[in-house]
């Protein structure tokens, strides 16, 4: 029997290559603070590293676009009276940032539209309720405003951005640091690496431990774990004799783990970047110069090495821009922002394809920046996965609307419901006159109807006709596509 030698895969051939050194950004000072962070957060507008600062904390952020050397005296965000630790960008918009420091606070930021033009040193919110330093700051994947913190005191909270209100308090749960946090994909469970060497699946509404594996890995050294599309756990650590290791776990059956595979004997904590488009896994560790990257699949060995992108200089940090931000037209399949000493330099990992169409197989539907629930419906209970977006048309971002806190308790709101008989209240006096004033403005304008009429139907025209050579150019794509996999 015809036996295969080579696992069929798609991914087989990506390959890593940084861009040109007039694409990177250079002179930025790195923080040099002791602490497994990834220090480096990115999103289709923006790039944000975590820097040096004296007297404080503070980190940059830069537009995508400005590129090359950054001037020492650009503007940073810094509110922060210690180090920061963390950052997270917002996935619902584009323009909020949450970070953790060492002065105990989360502080939620509001950046400007076109980036920032002097010093940011009053955040949108302040969140305070940690005890000890703050080193881990991770949104709610489809929940508006919830924001998750972890910290030193080794307690977890949970926040709506919203209300500047604490929703859920975990201090029983972790008896030791707390290296990770990685929400599922919904957002209804969340998954913890801790010091004491166990990996916990818990449910933040319930207050409660769902799975728990003891030694992950039995290494003293950081462990890491996120949670996979399908609701398994992939795990970094160390083995007893130091070698690194990746591993996979079913948190139905936590006894054993599916896959585990020994690296290699290098000392720095591996960070593990997950696509849950292409569940590819991409695994970083600090202080390495190369990326490894694994496909996840349903059949053993579960984790297959693909392959490993190598570079001369170490990483001192990472950062990975979510799917909506990358080019699609050169079969981009991700990109790293890896932060060396001095700079930052982007990694692109492409899949090489010789046909310039749209490649449904790379770019399945993707999460989009619209949340599927507010914080009111997820704290009542509601799950939702999150809302998906296709990449094939140029996907343009909507208007981003800015984070606006109304402090008020979301778990005490016990309003009475309306009546089916009661009328519900009218609108205010001044919106009523608003709304007046706005009619008389739209009916003086009708004066211009006919000018109006005109160019709504040229509009109509315009828009057939779009819509047209539209059906027109997928009719002829399809025609190529058979004609090159030699259907027609």
């Amino acid at each position: 029997m015809f036996r295969k030698v080579v696992r069929q895969s798609k991914f087989r051939h990506v390959f890593g290559q940084p861009v040109k050194n007039d694409q990177c950004y250079e002179d930025i000072r790195v923080s040099r603070v002791t602490w497994d962070s990834t220090f480096c957060a990115v999103n289709p507008k923006f790039l944000a590293v975590i820097v040096e600062a004296s007297g404080g904390g503070a980190f940059l952020v830069l537009p995508l676009s400005k590129t090359g050397r950054i001037d020492k005296a650009y503007p940073t965000v810094c509110g922060h009276t210690g180090p920061v630790l963390d950052i997270d960008w917002c996935p619902h918009n584009d323009e909020v940032i949450a970070s953790g420091s060492e002065d105990c606070m989360v502080m939620v930021w509001q950046i400007p539209e076109n980036g920032l033009v002097s010093p940011l040193t009053e955040p949108v919110v302040v969140l305070e309720g940690h005890t000890k330093r703050v080193g881990i700051v991770t949104w709610h994947p489809t929940a508006r405003n919830v924001l998750l913190s972890a910290g030193c005191d080794n307690m977890v909270l949970i926040w709506n951005v919203g209300t500047a209100e604490e929703l859920y308090r975990l201090d029983s749960l972790h008896p030791d640091l707390i290296y990770n946090v990685s929400w599922n994909r919904n957002g209804s469970l969340f998954c913890t690496a801790c010091k004491d060497k166990s990996v916990r699946v818990i449910d933040p509404r319930r207050g409660t431990l769902v799975a728990e594996r003891e030694k992950a890995h039995e290494g003293a050294r950081p462990m890491r774990a996120i949670f996979l599309a399908d609701g398994k756990v992939f795990t970094t650590g160390f083995s007893r004799m130091s070698e690194r290791q990746l591993a996979l776990w079913d948190p139905e059956n936590f006894g054993e783990p599916m896959a585990l595979q020994e690296l290699d004997s290098s000392n720095g904590a591996l960070l593990p970047f997950y696509d849950p488009d292409t569940n590819v896994v991409y695994v970083c560790g600090k202080g390495d110069s190369s990326i490894r990257y694994f496909e996840i699949t349903d059949e053993p060995p579960y984790i297959h090495f693909l392959n490993t992108f190598t570079s001369k200089e170490p990483q001192r940090g990472m950062g990975s821009m979510p799917k909506r931000g990358l080019e699609v037209s050169k079969c981009e399949i991700a990109r790293f922002y890896k932060l060396h000493e001095r700079k930052c330099e982007p990694i692109v990992m492409t899949v090489p394809r010789k046909s310039d169409l749209f490649q449904d197989d790379l770019y399945p539907d993707t999460a989009g920046p619209e949340a599927a629930l507010e914080a009111e419906e997820w704290v009542s209970g509601r799950d939702a996965s999150p809302i998906l977006i296709s990449l094939r048309e140029a996907y343009v971002p909507s208007k981003q609307r800015d984070l606006k806190v109304n402090r008020r308790n979301v778990l005490s709101d016990s309003r009475p419901a309306t009546a089916p008989g009661t009328p519900r209240p009218g609108p205010s006096a001044p919106a009523a006159s608003t709304n007046i004033a706005a009619l008389s403005g739209s009916l003086a304008g009708a004066r211009e109807t006919g000018k109006l009429e005109e160019v709504m139907q040229e509009l109509q025209a315009l828009r057939a006709l779009v819509q047209e050579q539209g059906a027109r150019i997928s009719r002829l794509e399809e025609q190529l596509g058979r004609i090159e996999n030699g259907d027609a």
